[in-house]
Parts: C-alpha cells; structure tokens; sequence
C-alpha cells in the first residue's frame, strides 16, 4: 500500500460536513475525540479553524486538494453530493476516485453513507447487504457503480465501511423526504402531506442514529473484512402513517392542528422538467408504491444493537431543526434497543 506517513488514529477528513449526513458525523467525531478537518470551497484563508474542525480551502473534485486534506488521517467520510442534484452523473464518480485515491495514499479507511437507490424491485420487500442491485433509475444505478468501485478498491488495500439506510430526517437532515415532502420547513405545520400510497410500508432512518452507527463501527473498524456493508432498520413505518401520525402528535403537543392530505404527485410530475429536485422526487416515487425494508441483522450481530432514537423524539427534533416548532434547549439522545 502506498503511504505518505503514519495516519493518526484520531483524525478524520470529513468530505460534505457542512451537509445534512456529514456534518452529523462530523458533530459525533468530535464528540467521542476525534480531531477533524473538512474542505470547504470559498474560504478567505487557506485554512479556518472553526466548530473544533480544520476548515482547507479546497474542492472534493480537485485530486490535488483532498489529497492535501487527508494527510495523516486515519479515516476519509466520503458525505459529499452535487447541491441540489445538479450534475449528479458527472461529478459523483470523480469526487469518490478522488476519496479513493487519498484513502490508498494515506492507508485510510473510506466511509460512505449508502442508500436504498441501489435496488430495484426484484430485490424488494426485504433488502440484505447481498440483495441483487437492479436499480429502475439513473441516481441508482450511479450509486451501485460507486460501490462497485470502493469494492475493487478493497483488493488494493483500501478499506471501505458502507452503511446503507432509508429515507433520512433529522434537525440537520439537508433535503430529503420528510422536509421536502411531508412539511413546509420555517413554518407551524397546518398539513402533512403522505406520499405513499395508502397502506404501503416506508423505510426512514434519524440522521443522527445513522451517524452514531458509523462512528460506532468505526471504533471497531480493525475488526471488520476489507470492504464491509451493513444495513440499517431504522424507523418502519409499517403502513405509510406512522411517521405523519408521530408529526400530528407534536403538532398537537404544542396547541396546533394538522390535517393529512395526499402529495401532489400529479404537480411534481408536470413541473420536474423545469426543477431537478422535483424530477428527483417524481424518479423515486417507485420507492413509495410498495414496501421495502431493510434487514439490519448483520449490523446487530457486529456491534450487538442498532442506535435507536424514539420515533416522537425524533421528530419533534426534526421538526425543532426545520423552523416548524419553537426552539428549545436539549439535545436528543439515541437509546440502546
């Protein structure tokens, strides 16, 4: 393997931590010791020193940068995506080669958070690490040959961790379903819309469970194979209401009201030429028409539970981080299930 140095056991570079995935990493590296530093396009100087992180002027797609970045580290989080899906085809595989070759450089492990767009139908209700990956869209088939690619890395000496979850929410989420979906971020709620058809189970994930699972894995990171997957359960909204009923009940707890109503698919369908967040909406409705799960049993096998947050802790946290509920002091801890 190729080395430019001894990498600190303790230092990470985070790729995407001013996003939703990233930056909770970045939170909860911190939080268990970790010293971190992040690229960040833009920055007056060439290095800002801001939120316990080592801000590098840089681009994840200049090799040159996160190179430079990952110096010394002992693990890459690979949480960087093209903003609002602009150029996904182009820029994705770039970004995570460069990953790839600075984990190679600096005998790092990479860490990547992964997704359901890698299956397709054939695959469903019930997804395992080994499910077949026929994914139906363009974002998903992208997805699966960036795997592909981590995992030929494997054989070279470059150690991978993919942990695959469903739909995130959370008070720092970024976009995803729940925010862009279900509510209107920065105002109370007054309707709740549900985009699956009625009685189909939904697969969501609270972002910051997903990232204690990675820094828990990555704890123990000398014990697992060279290229390593694990699904997450997550929350299981067995009939596509759970979630909203959890949304009516804070609404409720704080003196407001909240009918449920249907997404309008038919809107997103005809304006999702002219706006790429809604065509990304609309590619992935086939993922709201029937249910689709995920076996997290290799997961609690390793570390011997899946962090956990209480479904309305959750999402009155969520709710809180998007504007929809008063701010009030209090940081919401996972619980071990």
């Amino acid at each position: 393997m190729e080395t430019t140095g001894d990498p600190q056991d303790n230092k990470a570079l985070v790729l995407g931590a001013t996003g939703g995935i990233g930056g909770e990493v970045a939170r909860q590296l911190l939080g268990a010791g970790w010293e971190l530093v992040a690229l960040k396009r833009g920055l007056a100087a060439p290095v800002e020193r801001r939120d316990g992180i080592s801000w590098l002027r840089g681009d994840a797609m200049e090799l040159a940068d996160v190179l430079a970045a990952a110096r010394d580290c002992s693990v890459i989080v690979h949480a960087v995506n093209p903003p609002g899906y602009r150029n996904w085809g182009q820029l994705v595989l770039p970004m995570v080669d460069n990953s790839l070759a600075a984990a190679k450089a600096e005998g790092a492990t990479l860490v990547l958070p992964g997704t359901l767009y890698n299956y397709g139908p054939d695959a469903f209700p019930m997804l395992s690490e080994a499910s077949p990956q026929h994914p139906l869209t363009r974002k998903g088939a992208i997805r699966v040959e960036l795997e592909a690619r981590l995992e030929a890395a494997s054989a070279q000496g470059v150690r991978t961790i993919v942990v695959r979850a469903g739909d995130y929410f959370g008070p720092n989420a970024g976009n995803n379903w729940f925010s862009q979906g279900l509510v209107k971020p920065g105002q109370p709620v007054k309707a709740i819309q549900l985009p699956g058809a009625p009685g189909v189970g939904h697969q969501w994930s609270y972002l910051p469970d997903v990232a204690r699972t990675m820094v828990e894995l990555l704890a123990r990171r000398a014990e697992l194979p060279p290229f390593a997957r694990f699904h997450m359960a997550g929350h299981w909204d067995e009939d596509g209401t759970q979630v909203a009923a959890a949304i009516h009940r804070a609404v409720r707890r704080h003196g407001g009201q909240a009918k449920l109503k249907a997404f309008p698919w038919w809107l997103t369908r005809l304006l999702s030429p002219f706006i790429p967040t809604l065509r990304e909406l609309q590619e992935m409705r086939y993922l709201w028409r029937q249910p689709v799960r995920m076996d997290n049993s290799r997961l609690k096998a390793f570390l011997g539970y899946e962090p956990h947050t209480p479904l309305d802790e959750a999402v009155e946290a969520t709710l809180r981080g998007l504007g929809c509920l008063p701010p009030r002091p209090g940081v919401v801890v996972s619980v071990r299930t």
